[in-house]
């Protein structure tokens, strides 16, 4: 068909979703590759939903968000970070600010850095959105190296980001590393937009953020869906200059129109709710991950999020062949292609019950054999 752009029949469909796909055609396999959380939505934010829409609160709302939400949201950032005050809006999810952000900053042929691996969407969207992405390899410990990333700067750079936790590594990048990239950012004039959709899902301490090293240029992403269990609700929010949020708004208006009237209303409770017993029955569930694959597998040892990205064992010419051998064996887990240039690694999600990820795991675990 002539009138269907090239930039879209250049561009894959989500290598995720063809996985969420076979999933579905498989409801006995034991499925470990979705990021979706396996807990329940804590029930004082499915009355504040239901609530919300009892009240009518089922219209548009502004664009930028109703004030309740970007209020709670302001104050729980000045908790975090005490002198930064930036302007805030309200997204529709993490992929809804990332989206907005990108159409309000790239010229055609601008330059985004970012980790590689990385996010499915990253490279993709950049491009539709007229950009060039530039993937730069993380290190052996999935790590950024600061001077990987100055050697990739070029003349048309624009924008580096950062996403840590990390989706596919479940890596939490170092202070130094970030605190590095922040300064690298602030002496060649870049934006920095840090995704921090995990944030909250963080093991074994807390996760730096770029906000505290160069406030000024940082666009801070967070969202809901994997924190509360609620990715359903398209929820999020970004955070930074004002000059920025102005022209996302715009972009914003133009597009999504708005997020979810009840779900940003039920955002104001969720903030409140404490999910500290879900983030501890992550942490196990991370545990029992490292515990069941060490000795099969060489991998980095994540620490946030709900991934590990092992890399595939010798007799498997890459990770494509193990993924259809694990399948065979009813366990679906998603190559390293999907997220990474290299296609040595796969990702295995341990957002499901204990019991269905120690078999999965085992199972794993014997095709290294």
């Amino acid at each position: 068909m002539d009138f269907i752009a090239r930039r879209i029949t250049n561009i894959p469909p989500s290598g995720i979703r063809t996985y969420f796909d076979i999933a579905r055609t498989m409801p006995e396999a034991i499925n470990l590759s979705i990021g979706q959380p396996d807990f329940e939505v804590p029930e004082p934010i499915k009355r504040a939903a239901v609530e919300a829409i009892r009240a009518n609160r089922n219209g548009y709302s502004a664009s930028a968000g109703v004030p309740e939400l970007r209020e709670a949201i302001g104050a729980a950032l000045t908790r975090e970070f005490p002198d930064w005050r930036p302007t805030i809006m309200v997204t529709c999810g993490v992929s809804g600010g990332l989206t907005t952000a990108l159409a309000a900053c790239l010229d055609s042929g601008d330059e985004v850095l970012f980790g590689d691996p990385y996010f499915v969407s990253y490279p993709y969207l950049v491009r539709l959105l007229g950009g060039e992405p530039v993937p730069v390899p993380l290190d052996a410990r999935f790590m950024p190296d600061p001077e990987r990333f100055a050697a990739a700067i070029t003349p048309r750079t624009k924008i580096i980001l950062l996403n840590s936790p990390s989706n596919p590594t479940g890596v939490v990048y170092e202070r130094a590393r970030v605190q590095a990239v922040a300064e690298l950012a602030r002496a060649r004039d870049l934006l920095l937009i840090s995704d921090e959709i995990y944030n909250v899902l963080s093991y074994d301490e807390p996760v730096p953020s770029p906000v505290s090293f160069a406030p000024e240029r940082t666009l801070l992403l967070r969202g809901f869906g994997k924190s509360y269990g609620v990715t359903g609700w398209r929820l999020g929010y970004a955070a930074g200059p004002a000059e920025l949020i102005e022209q996302m708004v715009k972009v914003q208006q133009y597009t999504f129109v708005c997020a979810p009237h009840m779900a940003q209303v039920a955002g104001v409770e969720a903030l409140r709710t404490n999910m500290s017993a879900q983030v501890a029955a992550y942490r196990n569930k991370r545990d029992l991950v490292v515990a069941e694959l060490s000795g099969a597998f060489e991998f980095v040892r994540p620490s946030g999020g709900f991934y590990i990205f092992p890399r595939v064992p010798r007799g498997f010419p890459d990770a494509n062949a193990f993924v259809e051998t694990a399948i065979a064996r009813k366990v679906i887990v998603i190559p390293g292609r999907v997220f990474s240039r290299q296609n040595d690694h796969f990702r295995l999600s341990y957002a499901v019950p204990d019991a269905r990820l120690r078999e999965g795991c085992r199972i794993l675990a014997a095709l290294s054999k």
